[in-house]
């Protein structure tokens, strides 16, 4: 990785910061490569929450580097062009957006793809691909996070929606003030990490097939996911713990 992605641990939480804010964190070569880099590397670490973040208090990620983009004459981006999570690179643990400004295009794929996300009050999600003449293929489940005339509306238009706005579709989890980003996310992400590492994954998984599976096959699918969960020594402990009045010690296991 380079200085322009930077990774840090926070007890169980690691934080992925694009570390660009002169440029309002744009999606350079670097950062991108740097992004991949680190998600890699948060997949290998016994973190157990991944939170992903802009530097500064402007974007989050305002999208492609499109100067780099046109030294470039970049036309179709390949598949592996930047992390989409679930799509070119599988992460099953937890990952949490603290967008602390604008996610605009390849800024709101990223924040898209993340599975819980806190959002400073002044944040804007915009799918801007229509005001630069590019294409927003990666936009696909969209209509699966909001509603579909919402999500056409974003892609039609290139208008943002607030954070307030983002949250009331259910598409954001939480708005606070900007100077509240760091310590609610860490919050909640370190909620997440306290469950028992199994069952945390496969709730994850879960969720997702209901979008790639018809009912009945989800349904399967959940029970196939969920069953080394029920089989773990972690499915005993939680039980004895709740009996034994105390905190539960998991082993992921």
């Amino acid at each position: 990785m380079s200085d322009d992605v930077l990774y840090e641990r926070r007890g169980p939480v690691a934080w992925i910061t694009i570390n660009r804010p002169e440029t309002r964190n744009v999606l350079s070569r670097s950062v991108r490569e740097g992004l991949f880099a680190a998600t890699r590397r948060f997949v290998d670490d016994d973190a157990s929450v991944m939170v992903l973040t802009g530097a500064g208090d402007k974007a989050f990620c305002a999208g492609g580097d499109l100067k780099e983009m046109s030294g470039e004459a970049l036309r179709v981006p390949p598949p592996d062009y930047v992390p989409q999570f679930e799509r070119n690179i599988q992460v099953d643990k937890p990952i949490v957006a603290a967008v602390n400004g604008v996610a605009y295009a390849g800024g709101f794929l990223l924040a898209q793809n993340v599975d819980l996300i806190v959002a400073a009050e002044h944040a804007r999600f915009a799918v801007t691909e229509v005001k630069v003449g590019r294409g927003a293929p990666w936009a696909a489940p969209l209509p699966w996070w909001m509603p579909p005339r919402v999500a056409l509306e974003l892609l039609l238009t290139g208008d943002p929606l607030t954070a307030q706005r983002a949250y009331e579709l259910g598409f954001v989890n939480r708005v606070v003030p900007a100077a509240d980003l760091v310590d609610a996310t860490q919050e909640l992400a370190e909620r997440v990490a306290a469950g028992a590492p199994l069952s945390v994954r496969a709730a994850k998984a879960t969720v997702y097939t209901m979008r790639e599976r018809p009912l009945a096959q989800a349904y399967a699918e959940a029970e196939r996911v969920f069953e080394p969960a029920y089989l773990s020594e972690d499915a005993q402990e939680g039980p004895r713990a709740f009996a034994e009045r105390r905190s539960p010690v998991w082993k992921g296991r």
